[in-house]
């Protein structure tokens, strides 16, 4: 309620933080189960004394670097600089509970990058022991990066019982926290062998060393699909109800649900049936494809895991339109433009006659003129609505979804928004805004398309009458 909206057309600012945050951590896990086959094969490759391995590894390792540290480091900043928009109370309120968490995760981010690069650009200038030592001090840094962000992140679908107590660690330590470590740390170890495949079926001529490689990480592969099975099953035992409920009732998720087993089951499948069982098979094509699959699989379950989390951005605590859940009360009660900063502010300077002594005059709103109330209506569902929906055209965009309602319909949806749908935030305003709101949403209903239906109800009750 104290920050200013931020539109975005179309794709609405959640979906945009999706996209940027997907592809993310779809290089952000590789950075992590990546950084463990290279510190795990230097290792092997110094102790067997493999030196054309070796040197393949330096070539994996400048393209790793490149993925990870540029293209991650990137998008990691994308996703602040996206949340902070499109979230404001919401980034607040993780900054201040896990300041300390943030604080710890930037000094192990610090390591990653000092040991990645001197990893990197100190190859053969320095003992093989202390090269070794590099490696793994730059993936065990990831992983505890992985960790700590992993707790502030499912916090934010159960944050346990922080709400009663405001202890830090009972909101790290919350119950999708060690689920959700377990399903990210084998994702990472899945994800990172899909993206050496690729790499090793494009750039090694040699074919012992691409049977090697393949070898090597079948390890990782079935590693991790262990591991993503376990935590994904153990996550979903100890969802809240409203979540498992929002599985259940929401079809795209339901389908979304679905493909994802799907994809998992074929890239387990394919990576059996090639890198596994007949290296032979694993050409570019194959490779490509199984890495795409992979990439299918993991952006749907980041899906998922956002989408089950309505109404809220923080469950139970932020709902989704930036309201902490024990204000819906008082905004009902004293308003939502009146409790608003930047709400009641461009009330004031384009309407000043309604704020008098520093108070919205909800009598006057009743006077104004018809485009003046739409006005209104507009600014309301931009604060209120707009964290979510689009208007006439995009993500979820509220036009269709209204179509052929009339403003006493409208008001009526816009008063019990929570009671039909349990996944959007109760209305947060009192009932004269609610009106202000339905008159702006009546612009842009379309009407009501004639079917069959309506005219074979019509001609029946018009055959009934005397």
């Amino acid at each position: 309620m104290h920050f200013p909206w931020w539109y975005v057309p179309g794709l609405t600012g959640p979906m945009l933080i999706a996209v940027i945050a997907t592809l993310h951590v779809l290089v952000a896990h590789y950075a992590v189960g990546g950084g463990f086959f290279l510190a795990r094969e230097v290792t092997y490759a110094y102790r067997s004394q493999d030196r054309e391995y070796l040197e393949y590894l330096r070539r994996h390792a400048r393209f790793f670097i490149l993925i990870t540290v540029v293209f991650g480091a990137i998008t990691g900043v994308g996703i602040w600089w996206t949340i902070g928009l499109a979230s404001p109370l919401a980034t607040a309120l993780l900054i201040q509970v896990f300041v300390f968490g943030w604080a710890t995760e930037w000094v192990f981010f610090v390591m990653e990058l000092t040991s990645a690069f001197l990893f990197l650009y100190c190859w053969n200038r320095i003992p093989a022991w202390l090269h070794q030592a590099l490696g793994w001090i730059y993936a065990w840094a990831a992983w505890v990066s992985l960790v700590l962000i992993t707790g502030i992140t499912s916090f934010m679908l159960h944050p346990g019982s922080w709400p009663q107590t405001g202890s830090f660690w009972d909101g790290f330590l919350n119950p999708q926290f060690w689920p959700q470590v377990v399903a990210r740390t084998g994702g990472a170890f899945l994800l990172a062998s899909l993206y050496v495949y690729l790499h090793a079926s494009i750039f090694l001529a040699d074919t012992r060393l691409r049977m090697l490689v393949q070898t090597r990480s079948a390890l990782p592969v079935g590693l991790g699909v262990a591991l993503v099975g376990l935590g994904v099953g153990w996550g979903f035992f100890v969802l809240p109800e409203a979540a498992k409920a929002v599985i259940q009732s929401a079809p795209v998720i339901t389908v979304f649900a679905a493909l994802f087993v799907a994809l998992t089951t074929m890239v387990v499948l394919f990576a059996w049936l090639g890198p596994i069982r007949f290296p032979q098979w694993l050409s570019p094509g194959f490779a490509a494809i199984l890495f795409l699959m992979g990439l299918a699989a993991f952006s749907l379950a980041e899906f998922i895991r956002e989408a089950i989390r309505k109404p809220y951005v923080v469950y139970d605590v932020v709902l989704g339109n930036q309201v902490f859940v024990q204000e819906v009360g008082r905004l009902r009660e004293q308003g939502y433009i009146e409790s608003g900063l930047w709400t009641k502010a461009y009330l004031q300077n384009r309407f000043p006659a309604l704020v008098e002594q520093g108070r919205v005059d909800y009598v006057k709103l009743r006077e104004l003129a018809p485009e003046e109330r739409v006005e209104i209506g507009r600014l309301l569902f931009l604060y209120h609505c707009n964290d979510c929906h689009a208007e006439r055209f995009g993500y979820s965009a509220v036009a269709p979804l209204i179509r052929g309602m009339d403003k006493e319909k409208l008001k009526e949806l816009i008063l019990n928004l929570n009671d039909p749908y349990f996944y959007m935030p109760p209305w947060c305003g009192r009932e004269e805004e609610a009106e202000l709101l339905a008159e702006y949403l009546a612009t842009l209903a379309p009407p009501r398309p004639k079917t069959t239906i309506q005219q074979g109800i019509v001609s029946s009750h018009a055959s009934l009458q005397p």
